[in-house]
């Protein structure tokens, strides 16, 4: 229960940095106390002479709502006795100079529709969530062992009215779950969602990082879509962005006059490339209202995990010429992850991190930074770079797709095709493959299906799934008119095929982070650009057969080496016509040959289509498929007398 008046504990832990539901404490809470109701309102402003509340309820004039100093180190705090549940205010901080500054209140819980600024009077309680079964589930998933395949977008451009305004939050849940459904995405990855100024920031210069944007309707709203996300079954994760913050003059920066929430050194401070302004990460209270904030999206609106935005420029000081470690930083992600995996241990912390610092996803007992999944930003540079060589010319850079596999289990990876590799003129996925037309999107499905097979996690930025032509137009909704054009519409058949047989076959994520998952059968073909591997399960044989080829020949009777004296049914082709494809397929089972081939027992002789992959299963015979019947019967008989 929320007091009327900061407790000295609360007070304390907030100065120490371990305040971690620090939004209970700061922000506008509507009371009842002995009878009493009001509404009471608590701020940090360390630097300040005074401060006063002003809002719509005394007319913006705070001559007789000065707010009382109950801590040294700047906490303040007003009560006032009346409910003032959707009122707007801000606090008018007056500095040591005598200036005065209008401020909103970084612990609000909703703010106005920009462009106006004030922050508003939110009771976070009363929404009645239904994902008890999500809940559940996500208890009793292993998260390393099975499918996470992940669509990212922005809520603002995934798709909009006819007349360009948005679609709200509510509405978007009709609109975007069954889309996700149809294609079989696990979880949907959102672009920051905390309260921004500029729309074509994409979140990721926040002012109200406790409010959830008012562009697409009230946190309750919100709620409601993550709600029917989980009930749904796709788990929601959030871009969260605790690195760096925009200046406008309302938000954080210099919230009394003075570096409050930012370091106090301006070579630290200030992030030229973005205009931002950095955390002060070795501050107590920055500590405080960071940790807090992420357990307060995980308690609030049940999200199911982050992507950590920007680690590396975090991890290092700014503005030098030298990387320089920043002590700071690696505490500060140790205490957030310890936090949040106490709060809830199958929460997705996902770093963002170009570098090669080590251990990011090793438990902090054991000298790690405490995240559980790690960006492989050097495999998504190293394959995009091979997928735009010239394919005459991709032998001469053969080792960028043999290289990850080095570091692959290194780190739990996911693999991402992210937004920030389809803007900024970097060309869609699409037209940076070279070639013709038709080469263009046989190279895609070729680079799809590759992402689906190399060990690590999956992420797609929207608009990927069809191909779409143009890079991101973050003022435009997605080029869905593509659809109209057999070409895109196949692309998006194959992305749904290429969805099932990953969440149907486990060899294709069961052991994503572990060395047995993988092993290669062909390395070395350089002169063909023809590389072919196997990912295995944690059953003994349970494998699949993989050969890529990105050159435009086709091989047919191609001898590929297998572990298995068995006959092999491929399961994906992307050359098929139904996918656009020119039908260079396999469409007879291929029997392996008892005779050595790269360095297995057997090998297969098959076609090898022209800018495809091919996947091959074994074929289970028919004794043993009749046992795992009997044997399934059998399990469900004894389960049927459990119960």
């Amino acid at each position: 229960m929320i007091a009327v008046s900061p407790t000295d504990f609360e007070i304390y832990l907030f100065h120490e940095g371990s305040l971690y539901k620090s939004y209970e404490l700061f922000g506008a809470h509507v009371i009842k106390q002995d009878g009493m109701v009001g509404t009471r309102f608590c701020v940090w402003a360390p630097h300040a002479r005074e401060v006063r509340l002003v809002g719509s309820f005394n007319e913006w004039n705070g001559t007789n709502f000065h707010l009382i100093k109950v801590s040294d180190q700047g906490v303040w705090t007003i009560f006032i006795p009346e409910n003032l549940e959707g009122h707007l205010y801000k606090y008018e901080i007056i500095t040591k100079d005598g200036n005065v500054l209008l401020k909103s209140d970084p612990y609000a819980f909703y703010s106005e529709l920009r462009p106006h600024t004030a922050s508003i009077v939110y009771n976070m309680k009363g929404y009645r969530w239904k994902d008890q079964a999500w809940k559940r589930k996500k208890q009793r998933k292993r998260i390393y062992e099975n499918p996470l395949f992940i669509y990212e977008l922005h809520f603002g451009s995934w798709k909009k009215k006819a007349d360009g305004s948005f679609y709200t939050y509510q509405e978007m849940a009709d609109e975007l779950i069954p889309y996700v459904l149809e294609h079989g995405f696990t979880h949907i990855e959102l672009l920051p969602l905390v309260e921004h100024p500029l729309d074509r920031s994409w979140g990721y210069q926040g002012t109200g990082y406790y409010s959830a944007t008012s562009r697409y309707g009230t946190p309750h709203d919100l709620m409601h879509f993550i709600d029917r996300c989980h009930q749904a079954g796709i788990g929601v994760i959030l871009d969260w962005v605790p690195g760096h913050f925009c200046k406008d003059a309302h938000g954080l920066y210099m919230f009394d006059g003075a570096p409050t929430y930012e370091y106090a050194n301006i070579q630290d401070r200030e992030n030229y490339i973005w205009g931002t302004a950095n955390f002060d990460l070795g501050r107590p209270e920055v500590r405080s209202f960071l940790i807090s904030n992420a357990l307060f999206w995980m308690e609030y609106f049940h999200v199911d995990g982050f992507r950590v935005d920007a680690v590396a420029n975090m991890l290092y000081w700014p503005n030098s010429d030298v990387p320089y470690k920043n002590t700071y930083a690696v505490e500060f992600f140790q205490k957030l992850n310890e936090t949040v995996f106490a709060y809830d241990p199958n929460i997705l912390m996902i770093a963002e991190d170009s570098t090669d610092w080590p251990r990011v996803t090793a438990p902090t007992y054991d000298g790690g930074l405490g995240f559980n999944y790690k960006w492989n930003m050097g495999w998504m540079n190293d394959i995009l770079t091979y997928m735009e060589t010239p394919p005459e010319q991709r032998k001469y850079v053969h080792h960028k797709v043999t290289f990850s596999l080095l570091y692959a289990y290194s780190e739990n990876f996911i693999l991402p095709f992210s937004h920030d590799e389809v803007v900024h003129g970097k060309k869609s996925l699409l037209n940076k493959m070279p070639g013709s037309y038709e080469e263009k999107f046989a190279q895609l499905r070729l680079l799809y299906g590759y992402l689906l097979a190399h060990p690590g996690k999956k992420l797609l930025f929207m608009g990927g799934e069809f191909a779409q032509f143009d890079e991101w137009k973050d003022l435009e909704q997605l080029d869905w008119m593509l659809f109209d054009f057999d070409m895109h519409h196949n692309m998006n058949h194959y992305m749904k095929q290429l969805l099932k047989c990953y969440k149907r076959y486990s060899p294709l994520y069961e052991l994503d982070h572990s060395p047995e998952g993988f092993e290669w059968i062909d390395v070395h073909n350089a002169e063909q650009s023809v590389f072919s591997f196997i990912r295995r399960g944690k059953k003994e044989n349970d494998l699949l057969v993989i050969v890529c080829n990105f050159t435009n020949k086709t091989y047919h009777n191609y001898k590929v080496g297998v572990p298995l004296f068995t006959t092999y049914r491929e399961i994906l082709n992307s050359d098929a016509a139904e996918f656009g494809g020119w039908g260079n397929v396999n469409t007879k089972r291929v029997a392996a040959i008892n005779e050595p081939f790269h360095g297995k027992p057997y090998h297969v002789r098959m076609t090898i289509p022209p800018f495809g992959i091919s996947i091959l299963r074994p074929v289970k015979k028919r004794g043993e498929r009749k046992k795992n019947e009997e044997e399934k019967m059998h399990r469900h008989v004894i389960g049927r007398r459990a119960r």
